[in-house]
């Protein structure tokens, strides 16, 4: 889960200024008409160990990761391509897995409504008879009327209201927290997956942003509600005061149960957020507050300094490869 910008930033992120979101936002974003702020958003999202616990969930968690990071910046998923990335055909699992991925994006693919306009296929990537992880890569391209109304991923404004959007279940297994906690046990069941709760909630994010109701949304995935909540703080310096909703910490904090987000708004913004999400169907909680002090606060369960919990995001890939 570390900080990325290492790589990142020694590449041109700018594309001769018509880059409106870059990396760390959850997708890119590009200014395609100047005159009328017509833009695209992309997105690229591979989960390998959903893929090797489930290969037709996982494509799907895949789909819908990435689908996600493209509406909660306010543009609407119209497109998919793929990349699908497995060991040896010849091996009867890893066919199996093939298919069965294949499968999932199409059955996905048709629920949420977007065609697949391209993709390729990398077979053979095994060490001698040891395969990969079954992982279909998939890229989401996202249409959006005027960049002017993106949605940003950081907290910025002290006072904002934070809520945390979708239903968070016991979902631990194949989760960063479980590679973390359990030795690099990997095993159990992906999340569920929910496609409607998907639409739903993109619907909620694109017109979010087309009546200008939110500060800043993040998608909920790896590392679950804990790392949305730091990512967005570490975005722009800006802490946090939030109240876990349920009675299992480990299952708030760290579920990677999926078509979840966590977005900061106003407190103008509060009635008519809550009842789009109300008409949307889309269940939003309202967990806590932006406080604008240096601290990831995590009422009545622990608090951290923001700046050292920077410092050990941003360290790992530095530390690793200077």
């Amino acid at each position: 889960m570390a900080d990325k910008t290492w790589v990142t930033q020694q590449y041109d992120r700018y594309v001769r200024g018509n880059s409106v979101l870059a990396q760390p936002e959850d997708s890119g974003m590009l200014r395609i008409d100047e005159e009328t702020g017509l833009g695209i958003a992309l997105s690229l999202d591979a989960n390998s160990r959903f893929s090797y616990l489930n290969p037709y969930l996982g494509a799907q968690l895949s789909l819908a990761e990435s689908y996600r990071n493209v509406a909660v910046t306010g543009a609407e998923p119209v497109a998919i391509t793929d990349c699908l990335n497995f060991g040896s055909p010849e091996d009867p699992e890893v066919m199996w897995q093939f298919s069965e991925a294949v499968i999932g994006l199409v059955d996905g693919c048709r629920e949420l409504g977007v065609p697949v306009t391209g993709g390729n296929v990398s077979l053979y990537n095994q060490t001698a008879s040891t395969p990969i992880l079954p992982t279909p890569t998939v890229g989401v391209l996202g249409v959006i009327d005027d960049v002017a109304t993106r949605i940003r991923s950081g907290f910025t404004h002290a006072g904002d209201a934070i809520y945390l959007l979708g239903e968070t279940r016991e979902e631990l297994s194949g989760s960063i927290w479980e590679a973390a906690t359990a030795d690099g046990h990997l095993g159990g069941m992906p999340p569920k997956v929910d496609l409607a709760a998907e639409k739903a909630l993109a619907g909620v994010m694109v017109e979010s942003a087309r009546q200008g109701l939110l500060t800043s949304a993040h998608d909920v995935s790896e590392g679950g509600l804990a790392v949305a909540l730091a990512e967005s703080a570490f975005r722009n310096g800006v802490g946090f005061a939030v109240t876990l909703p349920g009675d299992d910490p480990t299952v708030a904090l760290f579920s990677e149960s999926a078509a979840r987000a966590v977005v900061s708004l106003p407190g103008s913004s509060v009635a008519a957020f809550e009842a789009l999400c109300a008409e949307r169907g889309v269940p939003a909680a309202r967990i806590g507050e932006v406080t604008g002090d240096e601290e990831l606060e995590f009422v009545g369960l622990l608090s951290v300094a923001l700046d050292e919990a920077h410092s050990t995001w941003h360290a790992p890939l530095p530390d690793a490869l200077a």
